[in-house]
C-alpha cells in the first residue's frame, strides 16, 4: 500500500528526485532525445497545418524538401511555408511575380496568426523566389507555346481546307489520282515548315529576354514540338474534314479547344483542379505537351523521363488523322 502525501509535491521537489537518473545520463543519452525530438515535431508542426487547413479558402498539402522544391517550380503550388529560425516564426517562399502567389502569402499568414490566437503572434519572413526555372514566368512561356502549337495547328489547317470546301476547289481535285490520305498529309507536311520558326521565335525571346532556363536537350524539345504539331493538325483535320463553312468549323474547333484552354494548365498549374478530374485532363492531348515541355526545359527531363507524355501526344496524332481520313469528303 502506497503512503498518502501530506502535502503537493513541488516541482522542485520533482527535479531532485530526478537527479540520480540524470546522473546516470539517462536523460541526455541518444535515444531519449530523439524520441523528445519525435514528439516535438508531431506536437508543434501539425499546430501550423492545422490553423492553415481551418481556413477554408486555402488548400494545403504536406511536402518534404525536395517535393516541395518542385512543387514550386512547376507551379503546382504558389506558396511554401516553412518553420522559421527561431521560436514562434515562419518562411513564406514564392515568386513575387505571381499574383496567386502573393495573395495566397496575405490568405495564410492571415491562418497562422489567426491559429496562434493573436494578431501577428507569429513573425512572418519573405524569401522570394528568383532563381531561373522557379518564376512564373518559366512556368508560363512553355505553357503558351503548347498553346502555340495547338492553335496554329487548328486553325491553321481547319480553315484552310474548309475554305477550300466552299469555293468549290476541292471537287476539281476529285478527277485527279490523288488519294485523299495524300491531300490531308500535304497539309500536314505544310503546317511543319512554319514549327521551326514559330518555336525558335517563342523559345528564343524567353530565353533572352526573361531568361526562361533550357535545362533540356534541344532536340528532344524539337521532337516534342514536332509531335504535339503533328497531333493537333490530325485535330485541325478532323474538325475539317464535313464542314462546309468557317462559322461551322469555328465553332467544332471552339468546342474542342476551350477544354484544353481551361484544364490543361497553361497559365496555372492543372494540379489545381479536384482529384476526380485529373484522368481526364492528363489524356488531354494539350496537358501532355505543356508537361512534357515544362519537363524538359526546366527540369532537363530526358526523353525516357517524358514518354508517358509522347505515347498520349502520338496516339492522338494517329487516332485523329485516320478518323479525319475516314469522315473526309471532299464536297
Amino acid at each position: 500500500m502506497s503512503e498518502r502525501v501530506p502535502f503537493p509535491i513541488t516541482e522542485e521537489m520533482a527535479q531532485v528526485k530526478l537527479l540520480p537518473m540524470r546522473r546516470r545520463g539517462f536523460m541526455k543519452s541518444s535515444m531519449v532525445q530523439l524520441t523528445l525530438v519525435r514528439f516535438r515535431e508531431f506536437i508543434r508542426e501539425p499546430a501550423v497545418i492545422s490553423s492553415l487547413k481551418a481556413d477554408s479558402t486555402l488548400v494545403v498539402t504536406t511536402y518534404d524538401d525536395s517535393a516541395a522544391a518542385l512543387a514550386l517550380r512547376t507551379g503546382k503550388v504558389a506558396l511554401l511555408v516553412l518553420p522559421g529560425s527561431v521560436k514562434d516564426s515562419v518562411r513564406y517562399v514564392y515568386d513575387r511575380g505571381r499574383s496567386e502567389a502573393v495573395n495566397a502569402r496575405l490568405m495564410v499568414d492571415r491562418a497562422v496568426q489567426m491559429g496562434a490566437g493573436r494578431v501577428d503572434a507569429v513573425r512572418a519572413t519573405d524569401m522570394y523566389v528568383t532563381e531561373a526555372g522557379s518564376r512564373y514566368i518559366d512556368f508560363l512561356i512553355p505553357g503558351l507555346l503548347g498553346m502555340n502549337l495547338m492553335g496554329s495547328s487548328i486553325w491553321g489547317l481547319g480553315f484552310s481546307i474548309v475554305t477550300a470546301r466552299s469555293k468549290k476547289l476541292l471537287k476539281r481535285l476529285m478527277a485527279t489520282p490523288m488519294s485523299r490520305a495524300q491531300y490531308l498529309l500535304s497539309y500536314l507536311c505544310s503546317r511543319l515548315v512554319f514549327l521551326v520558326l514559330e518555336v525558335a521565335t517563342l523559345v528564343g525571346f524567353g530565353h533572352w529576354a526573361f531568361g526562361v532556363p533550357l535545362r533540356g536537350s534541344v532536340a528532344t524539345l524539337f521532337l516534342i514540338c514536332l509531335l504535339g504539331a503533328i497531333s493537333f493538325g490530325g485535330l485541325g483535320l478532323l474538325t475539317a474534314s464535313r464542314a462546309r463553312t468557317t462559322e461551322a468549323v469555328s465553332g467544332i474547333m471552339n468546342f474542342i479547344m476551350l477544354p484544353m484552354w481551361i484544364f490543361s494548365g497553361v497559365f496555372f498549374s492543372s494540379a489545381n483542379f479536384p482529384h476526380a478530374v485529373q484522368p481526364f485532363i492528363k489524356i488531354l492531348p494539350l496537358t501532355a505537351v505543356n508537361d512534357a515541355l515544362r519537363a524538359n526545359m526546366l527540369e532537363g527531363a530526358s526523353f525516357t523521363a517524358i514518354s508517358p507524355q509522347m505515347l498520349i501526344i502520338i496516339v492522338w496524332g494517329v487516332v485523329t488523322f485516320f478518323a479525319a481520313l475516314k469522315l473526309f469528303r471532299w464536297r
